[in-house]
């Protein structure tokens, strides 16, 4: 697909010495199968790994340009991530990838909530350039939103550059979903 829109996937896990695959990686290669669209995994357990994870993308990866969506699959309270049982305020995510998001959707799975008021959406955008922040403002963790909601939001990105259109084919297409998991969208 010469338009293609890749993923870039970074997964917060307990051990990255672990070999066994994720749940999110069989996702993912599921989507690649059935869906066609095409994404790198990561994991880290730490924010170091995190930042190693993030360089080896901006800096040796040659095809940055094309990864359009950051899907970050992390617990942690509402507007932070867990990584080696520390938490990061969305703010020092911020801070973390200033000025490298350009033109980038960052999407959070629904591991943790994300409830961002007005200044902290906007703060999150003005600072690491990204064309978008999305995730969910519900704590329901018996629903992975990487096995169902994810997947059709990659999905229906790959034929729409229209974030607007997009969110609402989402609705139309998955409403109780969507009102169950609280999907947010902030740009």
């Amino acid at each position: 697909m010469e338009n293609e829109k890749l993923i870039f996937c970074l997964e917060a896990i307990p051990d990255v010495d672990c070999t066994s695959p994720t749940e999110v990686v069989k996702i993912l290669e599921d989507i690649a199968l059935k869906q066609g669209v095409t994404s790198i995994y990561k994991a880290c357990d730490s924010i170091e790994g995190l930042e190693e994870s993030l360089g080896i993308l901006l800096y040796e990866d040659h095809n940055f340009k094309d990864y359009e969506i950051i899907y970050l699959v992390m617990p942690g309270e509402p507007n932070t991530i867990r990584l080696n049982d520390y938490y990061y305020s969305i703010e020092e995510i911020a801070e973390l990838f200033e000025g490298k998001m350009k033109g980038k959707i960052i999407h959070f799975a629904n591991e943790k909530i994300l409830d961002l008021t007005d200044e902290e959406s906007q703060y999150f955008l003005d600072v690491t350039g990204a064309r978008a922040i999305s995730g969910y403002g519900s704590d329901l963790s018996e629903i992975s939103s990487a096995s169902t909601i994810d997947r059709v939001f990659f999905s229906l990105y790959q034929e729409n550059d229209d974030l607007k259109e997009v969110v609402e084919e989402l609705f139309q297409k998955h409403y109780s979903l969507c009102k169950l998991l609280d999907f947010r969208l902030y740009y």
